[in-house]
């Protein structure tokens, strides 16, 4: 009998897949490939370990987890979409995309539509639904979507104007014309004469300016409400009061400033090209008001500032500057708050704003004779703000660093003499917070477990006992699901990179992982787990550091053995945790020196995250004081607890941590025998302001601050072996401030140094090539000067 032919393909089929079946259980599955330990092999970076995965967001009715990422080799990240009663999540399509909620968007109060920016034009989304909206299709772009009239309309900013569009009939409605101010036009005193004779004398002059007169008050009348900017005036934001009596716009101010240009050298026209920079510190900054206008009167206003009192400039008492943040109006409209700093950093404001007078009352004050630390900023990650309004729609929450730690409190705005209640306390840090969507309870991620560890956390809207939801080892960061059920998480350790998981939402509850997203080659090798330890400083605090060891890949203690500390960037930031290092490419060549005989310590010095305002603000007026002091203390430590020869320790590290590793070499030079400096500052007047002057102020009013601060002024003091390395289109710190110091060696005729220059690289590297060659140039460094065998040196080299 035969079959018939469509039988026969699929009974063939069949036989296939059961003989591949056959032949994959008789055949054993090949080993995965070995990673070999090199330089070339690990600077591959994300072809290896890939991009964490960002932009967790559910659906509105909790059954979709949403996220971005991107795979090792993949040129852009992907929207992945895991369901509800599946275990892997899927990749979208293009047109799937579209209906996928974004990664930043204006959700409304039920968390089911959002608003969002799709390459210029508004959208809105119903995520439950599962339709799409186009609320403008325009050649003009569109910005900052937000709900209004009950959620049953949108405003959006276009070319520096705001629009409203109810959602039932999308018709687009201009509410502002912002514009120049207009150029007022003078008589001379001759032409004044003259017109005055031709209204006197003649009828129909006299009827044409009375005409002219009706027509431009009937102008007015029929014109849009009008905000003149002056000539260097721009206006960044707007926002609709829900009375729609009033819009609050933000103000910038251009001040008269130089801006510093970077040289790029390799370009498609083969000719140098200028690329705009920024100002240094001191320089003149730009200013944001906060200014209202009465839509209904016609009539604008600024903010008034008198609350930050008055400051001595040459002799004479002049008003604060004020630098305005958004407003937040409460849920019925009856209370305006805004955050306000003041430009010197060393005061923060929550103010109470009355958009019928401009004036302000304050709800809550901060000071720091050091500088601020911004409401809402965190040592890490994690859903949520760091501001919002309670449940009863007059109580105001926020993170303040108060008491000496990032902590949450409640005011009641709409009272003239409350005072801030304080909700958590003790010796950690909040990262951020959010109220469920049921306005019960706080969830927030916190570091109360261990200064190395990010848990997530629930508490009643009132304070009281805190439970911890999660409990596996390492930083946990999610996003409830919207009916409370589920959590979606961001979770890493200390040897694993961050991936998406999901918990029921109960404390204790065990993860699903949802992702990974390291090659197999990668996750075949077996990284070394760091020690998180601390050791004493010479003040007698205790210092945090990550510990690499070679008896923790089984090599024998029997002999001293060279050291290296590691100092990471940013100045404020954290490294020595249990959770994966945002310094990836770094921890694998921790691993790399460790498995040649080099002990490796990376240490939190003074100025870094996660420890409180006391550890913040410890190098104020004096980068390279207490923060050096540390790093030169974990030199002694490596000697003394770890066997470490005192004649052969290195130090290294980028940014803050090239700055840090000049003045380690420039002011304690018996200390190390060689350093690295990757992109460093050299001389912080040249650094940004912001940054720079929040803690050495301005370096025309404390010169001393700076220049006890700056590498170039201690040069001198070099001895051991220096490697400087630095991008040449670095707009963050400019490719400048290590010319101008090898201009500085070279003069003190110096010697035992050396400039490399990567001609496509910013602050950040991105080329694999340029990873590859800047870090065999300091294993170079390390194994010359730190006497590690040449054999070794060639083998990790390949």
């Amino acid at each position: 009998m035969r079959f018939p032919r469509a039988c026969t393909a699929a009974a063939l089929v069949a036989l296939a897949g059961a003989a591949a079946l056959a032949q994959q259980k008789a055949t054993p599955a090949p080993p995965p490939p070995t990673l070999t330990l090199s330089v070339q092999s690990i600077m591959r970076g994300p072809d290896l370990v890939g991009y964490p995965p960002t932009g967790l967001r559910w659906s509105g009715d909790s059954r979709d987890l949403f996220f971005e990422w991107r795979k090792p080799g993949e040129k852009e990240s992907a929207t992945y979409v895991l369901s509800q009663n599946t275990t892997a999540p899927r990749k979208l399509s293009d047109d799937e995309r579209k209906l996928a909620p974004p990664a930043a968007g204006a959700w409304d109060e039920a968390h089911r539509r959002v608003l969002f920016v799709d390459t210029g034009d508004i959208v809105m989304l119903d995520t439950v639904a599962r339709t799409r909206q186009q609320i403008t299709r325009t050649t003009v772009p569109e910005s900052s979507p937000r709900w209004a009239r009950n959620e049953t309309a949108v405003t959006f900013v276009s070319q520096n104007n705001l629009f409203i569009v109810p959602l039932a009939s999308g018709s687009i409605q201009q509410l502002t014309d912002v514009r120049p101010r207009r150029r007022d036009v003078h008589d001379t005193d001759s032409q004044a004469f003259v017109r005055g004779q031709e209204v006197a004398l003649l009828q129909v002059t006299k009827e044409a300016v009375e005409q002219k007169k009706l027509d431009e008050d009937k102008r007015k009348r029929d014109a849009l409400p009008e905000f003149e900017i002056l000539e260097k005036q721009s206006v960044s934001q707007l926002q609709l009061h829900p009375s729609e009596t009033w819009v609050f716009l933000s103000v910038t101010e251009r001040a008269d400033a130089r801006t510093t240009v970077v040289p790029n050298y390799v370009t498609e026209t083969g000719y140098t090209e200028d690329i705009p920079s920024r100002t240094k510190a001191g320089d003149n900054q730009d200013g944001v008001r906060l200014a209202i206008l009465n839509l209904k009167t016609r009539t604008s206003l600024f903010a008034d500032a008198s609350f930050a009192g008055t400051r001595k400039v040459n002799g004479k008492d002049e008003p604060r500057d004020v630098r305005w943040g958004q407003p937040m109006v409460s849920p019925d409209g009856a209370l305006v708050i805004v955050v306000a700093r003041s430009d010197d950093f060393k005061d923060r404001w929550i103010v109470a704003l009355d958009p019928e007078t401009g004036k302000t009352r304050v709800v809550d004050a901060l000071h720091d004779d050091a500088w601020i630390r911004e409401a809402g900023g965190g040592p890490a990650g994690g859903g949520g703000t760091g501001m919002g309004w309670m449940p009863d729609g007059h109580g105001l929450w926020f993170l303040s660093e108060r008491d000496g730690w990032m902590h949450l409190y409640v005011v009641d705005a709409a009272k003239p003499d409350a005072h801030a209640r304080q909700l958590t306390s003790g010796p950690f840090e909040l990262a951020s917070a959010e109220i469920s969507l049921d306005r019960k309870t706080f969830s927030f991620v916190s570091t109360e477990v261990h200064p190395g560890e990010r848990h997530l956390y629930e508490m009643p809207i009132d304070g009281g006992t805190r439970t911890r939801i999660t409990t596996m080892t390492g930083s946990n960061t999610g996003e409830i699901s919207p009916d409370g059920a589920m959590i979606g998480l961001i979770r890493s350790s200390a040897t694993k990179p961050p991936e998406v998981f999901v918990m029921p939402n109960k404390a204790g509850a065990p993860m699903q992982q949802v992702t990974t997203t390291p090659v197999e080659e990668w996750r075949a090798f077996k990284w070394i787990e760091p020690e998180v330890i601390t050791f004493k400083a010479r003040d007698g605090v205790e210092v945090y550091a990550r510990l690499f060891t070679p008896e923790m890949i089984g090599a024998r203690r029997d002999r001293t053995r060279p050291g290296v500390i590691f100092v990471h960037g940013a100045g404020y930031a954290q490294n020595a945790h249990k959770y994966w290092s945002t310094y990836y490419r770094e921890y694998m060549f921790d691993n790399l020196l460790t498995s040649l005989g080099y002990v490796v310590l990376d240490v939190d010095y003074r100025g870094s995250a996660g420890y409180g305002r006391d550890w913040r603000t410890a190098i104020y007026r004096h980068m390279g004081g207490k923060d050096l002091d540390d790093i030169v203390d974990g030199a002694k430590y490596l000697v003394q607890a770890q066997r470490v020869d005192p004649k052969r320790i290195g130090v290294w590290g980028g940014s803050y941590g090239g700055f840090i590793t000049l003045m380690a070499l420039f002011t304690s030079p018996d200390t190390f025998a060689a350093g690295a400096a990757l992109r460093p500052v050299t001389d912080w007047a040249h650094y940004n302001h912001m940054y720079t002057a929040s803690i050495l102020n301005e370096p025309q009013d404390d010169a001393e601050a700076y220049k006890k601060s700056s590498p170039i002024y201690f040069a001198d003091g070099l001895k051991s072996a220096l490697l400087i390395c630095h991008g040449l289109v670095d707009t963050n710190v400019h490719a400048q401030d290590s010319i101008r110091l090898a201009q500085r060696l070279i003069e003190l005729r110096k010697t035992n140094w050396e400039l490399a220059v990567f001609p496509v690289e910013n602050h950040a590297f991105e080329q694999e090539t340029s990873w590859a060659d800047e870090y065999t140039r300091i294993l170079k460094l390390f194994d010359t000067h730190l006497s590690l065998a040449p054999s070794s040196r060639a083998a990790a080299t390949r």
